[in-house]
């Protein structure tokens, strides 16, 4: 299964909220054997979300999109979904319903526009707040709220999986450049995906579907670098 992730907010361009959500959405789908292709920032503007929507929509097997949900003037991600899929915003009965018997809300306490999801959506609701989520054909709408977000996750986590990868790292205590004739090799030998990340030290990444063929591919590689506990 193969998943694009949107995060909406201009807090989020501007710097000023660290974007959690994407990095605590792509552990838990990575762990589901889920492949996260894309995960795209985009600003609180309609035609934004709907154009980034749409593309996904056709590239991939399911979007999640979380923020800017709610009644107020820069909540315009149902907007934009709506847009995205050609269908009109509606209030959902079904949201009133369950704010009502399970949120202890009435109708007239709502502010207009709470419970409004793009017509023929499937409706979450919001177990740690108001603005309920949904789903759109293969695209989910979470919350900004990481609280809220990771609640409604969890009610719909089944319905993402693929073939789990399993991942084994290499600390070498080498500059990177030096590594590369072991790096091509080791990725001869073994039918596993390789990545280098440099920092103290360059940490070497082997992923693959048989975990075995992990360990050995990275067993390979410690008997010829030169490791950090060994300096």
């Amino acid at each position: 299964m193969r998943v694009a992730v949107v995060t909406v907010g201009d807090e989020l361009l501007a710097g000023e909220t660290v974007n959690t959500n994407a990095a605590w959405l792509g552990r838990q789908l990575t762990d589901r054997g889920v492949t996260v292709e894309r995960t795209t920032v985009v600003p609180d503007r309609t035609a934004d979300i709907a154009r980034v929507v749409n593309e996904y929509h056709a590239d991939y097997d399911a979007v999640i999109v979380t923020g800017g949900l709610g009644p107020t003037h820069d909540d315009v991600t149902i907007d934009g979904v709506a847009a995205a899929f050609g269908r009109q915003v509606v209030e959902s009965e079904d949201a009133i319903a369950w704010l009502e018997e399970h949120g202890g809300y009435t109708r007239d306490d709502l502010t207009e526009g709470t419970g409004h999801v793009p017509e023929g959506s499937r409706v979450l609701p919001n177990h740690e707040g108001v603005a309920p989520g949904c789903v759109v054909e293969d695209c989910y709408v979470f919350p900004g709220v990481p609280g809220e977000m990771k609640r409604m996750f969890e009610e719909v986590a089944d319905e993402f999986s693929g073939e789990r990868r399993h991942v084994v790292t290499v600390d070498a205590a080498e500059p990177e450049s030096a590594l590369l004739d072991r790096l091509a090799e080791v990725q001869d030998r073994f039918p596993v995906k390789v990545g280098s990340y440099p920092g103290e030290y360059v940490t070497v990444r082997f992923e693959s579907a048989d975990e075995s063929v992990a360990e050995d591919a990275a067993a390979w590689l410690r008997e010829r670098v030169e490791r950090p506990d060994e300096g």
